[in-house]
């Protein structure tokens, strides 16, 4: 299986740091293929600006969508959307890690979302859902929060937590084509004693020697709408 990882973490020494780690020494060890974009680390731009385009349909007015799938066609896009399109499109399974900021991504993973999500390569033309530009394969959110397990229950603090992730689970991974697995989260990491990080260690270990029997979570297909 080819895995790409997309990272997003400033500290070296960060717990979602040691995470990463144990997830590549236990997939490389398991025979599968291991790519990363490690944003800060790449000093990823995440600012979608007319710059990304090469060439424009619409010179007069930014319409950024519609000169992404312009520029897609033309092979005119920005040198580093096109490198991580091409690793997107490389991978069986998608992995986002990143530590969850204000109930979302940090920016800088938001900012790889919009960038490299091109209309006219990840979706457009009708393509959403199971019909997506990534159909066929997996994605995974893995996230650590300074929260509780209580906080993020339905009469929790916070919500819900697959209310929290809905936007990137569905909008984002489903909408573009992936079925998405259950995701891994680490709680209250800034607070937890070091046993139970080793323990979340071993955890995310156990999840990724299950990684290609993990059942999806349901989204629904294009096909349960109407035509309305």
């Amino acid at each position: 299986m080819k895995v790409l990882i997309v990272y997003a973490h400033q500290e070296a020494q960060s717990f979602n740091s040691a995470l990463l780690a144990r997830s590549v020494a236990e997939l490389t060890a398991h025979g599968h293929a291991v790519r990363i974009s490690d944003l800060y680390a790449m000093r990823f731009n995440p600012v979608a600006t007319a710059d990304d385009f090469a060439e424009r349909r619409f010179p007069d007015r930014l319409q950024y969508d519609r000169e992404q799938k312009h520029n897609f066609q033309r092979r005119s896009l920005s040198s580093d959307i096109v490198a991580e399109i091409e690793k997107l499109l490389w991978c069986d399974l998608l992995i986002l890690q990143f530590p969850l900021w204000w109930f979302s991504v940090p920016a800088i993973m938001k900012g790889w979302i919009d960038r490299v999500f091109v209309n006219g390569a990840i979706y457009g033309s009708g393509r959403r859902y199971d019909t997506g530009g990534l159909d066929g394969r997996h994605a995974m959110v893995v996230t650590s929060t300074a929260a509780y397990p209580g906080m993020c229950a339905p009469d929790g603090l916070v919500g819900a937590l697959d209310v929290i992730l809905w936007p990137i689970q569905n909008g984002m991974l489903a909408y573009a084509g992936c079925k998405v697995l259950p995701p891994f989260v680490s709680w209250s990491v800034n607070f937890v004693d070091e046993a139970t990080r080793q323990r979340y260690l071993d955890d995310y270990a156990e999840r990724i020697r299950r990684i290609e029997t993990t059942k999806p979570l349901f989204f629904h297909p294009l096909a349960d709408f109407g035509a309305d």
